[in-house]
């Protein structure tokens, strides 16, 4: 246990027994008892501390374990991304793909077009715009779509950030500013949208004797509880949502409901430090559609290796083979029996 004994604190040595008779058998010692430090160092480690917890993750990320693992970004046809740093805060990118488009059919079968893109990129990122951090990104096509983000952090606990997405395409242009303020054991979170969007979500992680009106706080130091809202102005329709998340070291559950009829269930098992394993489900009672999938995330020394199954019928896996530390190569299928689709894509990306 990390202590360290002196000769006096041992016990006497027993009287040796007479020559003319056996030495009698002695029972087995038990072990020595834990200094008082050790005890209360492992009784301070059962403790919870409700005045010092840690801060939640943001709500719309209360899933990513789960969406890291079912949801691989899965392509069809080639792609090839080339990030090059320009200096220690601007980073630009090249992107380009060809392959194939679904395109919607009245019948179950799939039709495909071939189609081709390229985007141009630009990344900055500065610490040290007015003591505080700055990050640019955007993203050009040459037909004209642009989607861009920005973020400012305010302060230490508050953020700014802004995405847009403009086309040439009347009434698909999209934009959205939102407001972060992360304290010490919750966050929350204002959005304002075009079209008159409206929204804001919660989550806490600390028991307090009183309950807050927007939320029922967390009962354990693993326990995260959330709540959400919305308002469409122009077509008056709104929402709530709640959501409730457990993780420890090893395992992350999670599991979100809201009026507009959808419920979600992820689990995530970490089996070792290589091998995590996650299941999800999703029902939607206004359509009656009900979906679940179980999945696997496999990270190697040089490589990684995720795949999932679903009920629909659909078998996929995205493998990451680290050729050098500049180039990385990405070999990614799916095999859809249900609609009697297969998809094999072949990637390439070159730089940081």
């Amino acid at each position: 246990m990390g202590s360290t004994f002196s000769h006096e604190d041992a016990p006497p040595p027993p009287s040796p027994a007479p020559a003319d008779a056996p030495p009698l058998p002695y029972a087995p010692m038990p072990p020595p008892p834990l200094p008082p430090q050790e005890e209360d160092k492992a009784a301070e480690d059962d403790k919870v501390d409700y005045l010092n917890l840690r801060c939640p993750i943001p709500y719309e990320e209360a899933q990513r374990e789960a969406s890291m693992t079912l949801k691989p970004d899965v392509f069809e046809g080639f792609r090839f991304d080339f990030v090059k740093p320009v200096s220690q805060v601007l980073f630009l990118s090249h992107s380009a793909s060809m392959g194939s488009m679904e395109v919607p059919s009245q019948g179950p079968e799939v039709i495909k077009v071939p189609t081709s893109q390229y985007e141009f990129g630009a990344n900055y990122i500065d610490p040290k715009v007015l003591f505080c951090q700055l990050m640019l990104i955007g993203r050009i096509a040459p037909d004209g779509r642009l989607n861009g983000r920005v973020k400012y952090e305010v302060t230490e606990n508050l953020f700014a950030q802004m995405n847009a997405q403009l086309t040439n395409e009347p009434g698909y242009s999209q934009g959205m500013f939102n407001l972060d303020y992360k304290g010490k054991d919750f966050r929350t979170q204002c959005q304002v949208g075009n079209n008159g969007f409206y929204g804001g979500n919660y989550i806490q992680q600390l028991l307090r004797k009183t309950i807050d009106h927007l939320c029922m706080e967390s009962v354990t130091k693993n326990l995260s509880l959330g709540t959400e809202g919305f308002w469409l102005q122009q077509q008056r329709k709104s929402g709530v949502g709640f959501l409730a998340r457990y993780d420890t070291k090893n395992m992350v559950a999670t599991g979100q409901i809201a009026s507009t009829g959808l419920v979600s269930l992820s689990y995530v098992q970490k089996v070792s430090n290589k091998v995590s394993l996650a299941t999800d489900f999703m029902y939607n009672h206004m359509s009656k559609d009900v979906t679940a999938s179980v999945g696997y995330d496999y990270i190697m020394r040089q490589s990684r290796l995720r795949g999932k199954v679903d009920t629909n019928g659909a078998v996929s896996a995205l493998l990451e083979e680290k050729i050098n530390p500049y180039a990385t190569l990405v070999l990614s299928a799916e095999i859809d029996h249900w609609k009697k689709d297969n998809k094999f894509g072949f990637g390439v990306r070159v730089g940081e």
